[in-house]
């Protein structure tokens, strides 16, 4: 199969087969297999990126991107936002033969600390290939994910925050200003809390209101000292469809892009906010992620020019997470697949329209976007 419509633009793919051999062992859900607990695979492995990198070649996409193969991150670009100790610690740990981030939710095995810097390093080569001009934008299906982690521990499945990793490279060669956006169903908080005190890296996250860390990314948190007004928190209620992402994006998540003017923009691109998702309760279907990309896509030609960096986070639920991250790859790129996606009816059947409830709490985050620091 091919495309139907080819590429009307550059957009690179970064993938690596052993990115699926991160070993998080067994498990239940999010939790620790043991006691009454049968043991299975961890929640968080790796069949829902396999699926996706699979159909992306299946249908053809993959010949319509541009391949960037990626290069493993150094210890001094990890180091530029984790502790040498944590580093150091994970590395140690992968050396015994299993590990945990530390959370004990967030297992590892002996290769991890190898992929986990290929990981890092991939969205590196991304930010790397878009700053170069060899893309207009790329998608990096890396694993594990990042944005848990913070500088002095990972936790929620992640290891390095290779959002947070690839912004501060992208300030070494010369982006000043990074803007990351958080469309995973969890809050961003690792990436939150590295650049809370940072008034040139511009953090919002879009995350179902309570659903995980308990308590993180309220309204109320923009910031610290010289860093407040740029950390946005977009809680939105459970049951939020694409009416209410639509409306965080164009009320809160655009106006603050345009008001910071990026040199930059990343994504941490969770694909768990779907209507099918194990670990969360929101409705986005592939076409609600496909609005999701287009407005990230039309801010970073507006904003500068057209550098824009997608980093895969969570999605567990095998049978959409492809589908999700095909309509991503499709707006990116312009091409368009003669792929269907036999789950979007079901999940539209839901109910999609902006209900007053949400509209209330879009209004409320987007009362902070006048606190976003201009250049």
């Amino acid at each position: 199969m091919s495309p139907r419509a080819p590429a009307s633009r550059r957009t690179g793919w970064v993938f690596h087969e052993t990115y699926l051999w991160h070993d998080t062992g067994t498990g239940a859900g999010p939790f620790p297999a043991g006691g009454w607990i049968e043991p299975m695979e961890h929640i968080e492995g790796p069949s829902a990126k396999r699926r996706f990198a699979n159909l992306v070649a299946a249908c053809g996409l993959d010949r319509e991107l541009v391949p960037i193969t990626p290069v493993p991150a150094t210890p001094e670009q990890v180091e530029a936002v984790h502790t040498a100790d944590y580093r150091a610690s994970v590395q140690a740990q992968a050396a015994t033969g299993r590990g945990d981030a530390g959370d004990g939710s967030s297992p590892f095995g002996r290769e991890s600390y190898a992929i986990a810097m290929l990981a890092a390093g991939g969205v590196v080569r991304a930010v790397d290939a878009v700053l170069d001009g060899e893309v207009e934008n790329a998608y990096a299906l890396v694993r594990p994910p990042g944005h848990h982690a913070s500088a002095e521990t990972g936790w929620g499945f992640c290891l390095f925050n290779n959002v947070a990793v690839a912004a501060r490279h992208a300030q070494r060669r010369g982006a000043a200003r990074v803007a990351i956006l958080d469309w995973d169903v969890h809050h961003g908080n690792g990436t939150e809390s590295i650049f809370a005190a940072d008034d040139t890296v511009l953090t919002i996250s879009l995350h179902q209101d309570g659903a995980y860390p308990p308590g993180s990314g309220p309204v109320e948190v923009v910031g610290t000292g010289a860093g407040v007004g740029a950390n946005l928190n977009v809680p939105l209620p459970p049951g939020s469809g694409t009416g209410a992402y639509a409306a965080a994006m164009e009320r809160v998540v655009r106006p603050a892009l345009a008001r910071f003017r990026p040199d930059l923009i990343l994504i941490a691109s969770g694909l768990d906010g779907n209507g099918m998702d194990p670990l969360a309760r929101q409705m986005l279907h592939s076409d609600g992620f496909r609005m999701l990309a287009r407005h990230a896509r039309e801010a970073a030609e507006e904003l500068c020019d057209s550098r824009l960096v997608l980093a895969h986070e969570g999605g567990y639920s095998p049978f959409v997470v492809p589908f999700c991250g095909l309509a991503i790859l499709e707006e990116l790129s312009g091409a368009r697949t003669g792929v269907l996606d036999p789950f979007l009816a079901a999940i539209q059947g839901y109910g999609q329209e902006l209900l007053p409830h949400q509209e209330a709490a879009v209004d409320r985050a987007a009362a902070n976007v006048p606190r976003v620091p201009r250049p």
